[in-house]
Order: C-alpha cells, then sequence, then structure tokens
C-alpha cells in the first residue's frame, strides 16, 4: 500500500506552525521593534477585526464542509472523499487561507509588521511540510480527479 494513501501527516503542522509563527510576530515585535508611521486612528483595528472575522468564518466553513461530506477534517486523518465544493472551488486549502488571513488581521489590528513577515513563513512552511504531503495523498487516494481539481483551483488564493 502506497504510504502516501494511509494518512497524509503523522503530526498537525498546520496548526502548530501558525501557533509558532503568531507567537513569534509577538515576541519579535517586543524585543525587535519595527517603526510604523501612523495615525492612531480606528482604521487599522477595524480593518483588522474585520479580516480576523473573515478568516474565521471561512475556516469554519471550510471545517462545515468537510464534515457535511463526512471526511476528515485533521490534517493527520486519511481523507475520505475530495471535496470541491463551498469554499474549496475558490482555494484548496481555504482553513491554512483562514489561518493566513487571521495573521494579516491581527498584523493590521495591532500594527505589528512581524505579523505580515511571519504570515509568509508560515505560509512557505505550511506549503513545505504540510500542503506538498497531503496533496501526493489526495492524488495517490482520487488520481484523475484530484489532478483536474488542481488544474482549476488554485493552492492558495
Amino acid at each position: 500500500m502506497n504510504a502516501y494513501r494511509a494518512k497524509p501527516l503523522n503530526f498537525p503542522w498546520p496548526a502548530l506552525l501558525y501557533g509558532v509563527a503568531t507567537l513569534a510576530a509577538l515576541l519579535l515585535a517586543r524585543h525587535f521593534p519595527i517603526p510604523v508611521a501612523h495615525g492612531h486612528g480606528w482604521f487599522p483595528w477595524i480593518s483588522g477585526g474585520a479580516l480576523i472575522i473573515v478568516a474565521i468564518w471561512l475556516a469554519l466553513w471550510a471545517v462545515k464542509t468537510l464534515l457535511d461530506r463526512h471526511t476528515a477534517v485533521m490534517p493527520y486523518r486519511s481523507a475520505t472523499c475530495l471535496v470541491t465544493y463551498g469554499p474549496f472551488r475558490f482555494t484548496r486549502n481555504p482553513i491554512y487561507l483562514g489561518y493566513t488571513l487571521m495573521m494579516i488581521g491581527f498584523g493590521l489590528a495591532t500594527l505589528n509588521p512581524w505579523f505580515f513577515i511571519m504570515a509568509i513563513a508560515a505560509v512557505m512552511l505550511t506549503t513545505l511540510f504540510a500542503i506538498r504531503n497531503e496533496e501526493r495523498h489526495l492524488l495517490s487516494r482520487f488520481g484523475f480527479e484530484f489532478e483536474r481539481y488542481c488544474r482549476h483551483t488554485s493552492r492558495w488564493i
């Protein structure tokens, strides 16, 4: 049996990567602050808060879509079906996109540029350590159907 067919990951890397990236952004801002020219207006806080709400909504919509199809939500479980509707029509990784948008929202709300830098790092590491393995898993389970889905739906946006 193909090792990727059994399950995509042995550990839930994305949650850990985004958690570490968030913690790193907070610690770096404290010890190595990046000066930001800004007024103390409400716009960054409102726009950051709105982006956080959109991110949470996107992630919850994706989880609900996966649960509706009775397939794995956790990245270390084997997929039982290929989900291509709901938020998965627009992006192959709506939950990870939600995590990324949430980090950007926190960066806007707190005016902490380290959140933007750490969001980029989290995207790169998540792609390297999680998404590529998940895609191999889905390819081994669903073959041509997954290839066709990849041709029509982008990985991130």
